[in-house]
């Protein structure tokens, strides 16, 4: 696994572009049933234990690329905007009106072993496959949950990636106290070139799924610490 922290870089404005337009589609619940036009979606829900403990640690976790990094994902080239041009996260209250944005940190937003926290308006390139086979993917975190009982982010997919759209990974705590991993995501190859790719990455889907879903758990948690 490769994490490379906030460097300069040579992208320029157009590297960064989003190559979808549903930005923020992964937030409702009914995407999943009603999807943009073309897009595949996708869901699933993993138990993590209980306790406010469980929570804390997997959210520290997940807010490190965590979630990434125990599955073996390699995650490099993180980069944080410009402040003056940073991509702002609105917030809102319980009644849904408007607060003020949420400005991201800056690259002292580290967590305790030296990787950036996940920040909104952040791009990195995630590299998925199995053996020989990877796909470098171009990601941008395009909102992040940040709540008492919810934690997560969602990293749209930017030119140069093999697919088209969103994938979110949400962290949450009922009222029994019982903690969930879910990962949504509404997805299509980018173009046409990117069909075989995409296509290879669905035959592994199950596999992937079965990885991330169980990045956070304390028994996989614990042995990637140590």
């Amino acid at each position: 696994m490769t994490i490379v922290g906030p460097r300069r870089t040579t992208q320029n404005d157009s590297d960064r572009v989003l190559n979808y337009a549903a930005i923020g589609a992964t937030r409702s619940d009914e995407v999943v049933a009603f999807p943009p036009h073309g897009y595949r979606p996708f869901e699933a829900t993993q138990r993590l234990g209980s306790g406010d403990a469980r929570f804390e640690a997997a959210a520290q976790l997940l807010m490190s690329w965590g979630i990434h990094r125990i599955s073996g994902i390699a995650v490099s080239d993180l980069q944080l905007e410009n402040p003056k041009r940073a991509y702002a996260e609105v917030a809102y209250d319980q009644d849904g009106k408007p607060l003020a944005p949420r400005l991201p940190v800056d690259a002292a937003g580290m967590g305790a072993d030296g990787v950036p926290q996940v920040i909104a308006g952040m791009t990195a390139t995630v590299e998925y496959g199995w053996g020989p086979f990877r796909t470098p993917a171009p990601v941008k975190v395009v909102y992040v949950i940040d709540e008492p009982d919810r934690k997560g982010f969602a990293c749209g997919t930017r030119h140069g990636h093999p697919a088209s759209g969103e994938e979110l990974f949400l962290l949450t705590r009922d009222e029994t106290g019982s903690v969930h991993l879910t990962v949504r995501s509404v997805m299509r190859a980018s173009d046409a070139k990117h069909m075989l790719p995409m296509t290879l990455m669905r035959v592994g889907e199950r596999q992937y799924t079965k990885r991330i879903l169980s990045a956070l758990h304390p028994t996989r948690a614990a042995a990637f610490a140590a």
